[in-house]
């Protein structure tokens, strides 16, 4: 049986990204109910910017989708190469961790030195992953 324990910090990625879609359409849908916004006036991302004035969640959705993108495929390489080590799990995790901060700072908050400093942790963790994943790999 394969060992597929590699691919449960991308669901907590998946399940993240959805938690913060939901937060974002609550957050817009209520804005327009209650300022009477009808959605024909916020067909364009310029209208948006123009007429929403809580932009925290839809900000974050956009930025669940640069990161972790590479993070993702780290992890199908990591699986597919055989490469799914204890290293590989515990930065998968730390990464996932520290994605769950920015978000829960970008979300709430949204101190930016803080959310800066997740970020910039995560994206140190993903440069560790992939770097650790490439020796790997180049050592055959």
């Amino acid at each position: 049986m394969t060992d597929t324990s590699i691919f449960l910090p991308a669901l907590a990625m998946a399940a993240l990204t959805f938690v913060v879609w939901w937060r974002m359409y609550f957050m817009r849908v209520g804005q327009m109910k209650r300022d009477r916004i009808h959605p024909q006036r916020v067909a364009t991302s310029a209208q948006s910017a123009s007429l929403l004035t809580d932009s925290r969640a839809a900000d974050n959705f956009r930025n669940l989708f640069e990161l972790p993108v590479l993070f993702y495929m780290a992890v199908v390489v990591a699986a597919v190469a055989g490469h799914a080590d204890a290293v590989v799990h515990v930065l998968a995790w730390l990464f996932v961790a520290l994605r769950v901060a920015h978000s829960a700072i970008h979300c709430t908050y949204n101190k930016v030195m803080h959310r800066f400093a997740a970020y910039l942790l995560g994206g140190l963790v993903l440069w560790f992953l992939w770097g650790y994943l490439a020796l790997g790999l180049l050592k055959g």
